[in-house]
């Protein structure tokens, strides 16, 4: 009952409000968090539609067809499976009442209206995400080095194979070998909790 009634407590509109951490128990999306799993909430937006919940792992999406709905459809976009890019934020003119936060997620693009009171709360915001794309793109880009990497060290070992080694048994110390480089390849690049980028650019 009490989350039926936060838009009206909260004093939203169309317009997207920055959520502070005191509210977040008003909110859809914090019955979504996988607070088992120690996923924590770092930044919120919700209007009378819509609610923008970023994680240390992944960014929640309460997402409504109409102000006057009461139909919600939840996507859940995880940050190690759906890269961040082309992140931009478009403040506001003299007569805006509103600022602009843009970005890619995976093949999603997002354009969410903010009121230009949180201003500050969204620069914040736009910092984080774009430190998350840098480094989402330098771990794809050092991903496809150690793969290269693997590949060069596959044939070179393949022009050098002794006639007389076992081939089975050598097959299967190279499928071992290359397993593991790739799972620790993963392990390393492939970052799932992005906390301390939040908690590094995000001031609540």
């Amino acid at each position: 009952m009490f989350k039926k009634v936060a838009n009206d407590l909260l004093g939203l509109s169309d317009i997207g409000t920055v959520i502070k951490p005191a509210d977040y128990d008003k909110v859809e999306a914090d019955d979504y968090i996988m607070h088992e799993e120690d996923e924590k909430i770092y930044f919120l937006i919700k209007s009378k539609t819509d609610e923008y919940c970023f994680t240390n792992t992944a960014l929640v999406h309460v997402d409504g067809t109409s102000a006057v709905s009461k139909k919600r459809t939840l996507r859940r976009y995880n940050y190690h499976t759906h890269r961040i890019s082309n992140v931009s934020l478009e403040t506001a003119g003299t007569i805006d009442l509103d600022v602009e936060i843009k970005f890619t997620m995976g093949g999603e693009h997002y354009s969410i209206d903010v009121h230009k009171k949180h201003i500050e709360e969204i620069k914040d915001l736009y910092k984080a995400l774009f430190k998350i794309s840098e480094i989402m793109h330098d771990n794809e880009i050092t991903t496809q080095y150690a793969n290269r990497s693997l590949d060069i060290a596959s044939c070179t070992l393949n022009n050098v194979r002794n006639a007389e080694i076992n081939l089975a048994e050598q097959f299967k110390e190279i499928n071992q070998f290359a397993f593991n480089w790739l799972v620790d390849t993963r392990d390393q690049y492939s970052t799932k909790d992005f906390g301390h980028v939040f908690e590094k650019f995000i001031n609540n």
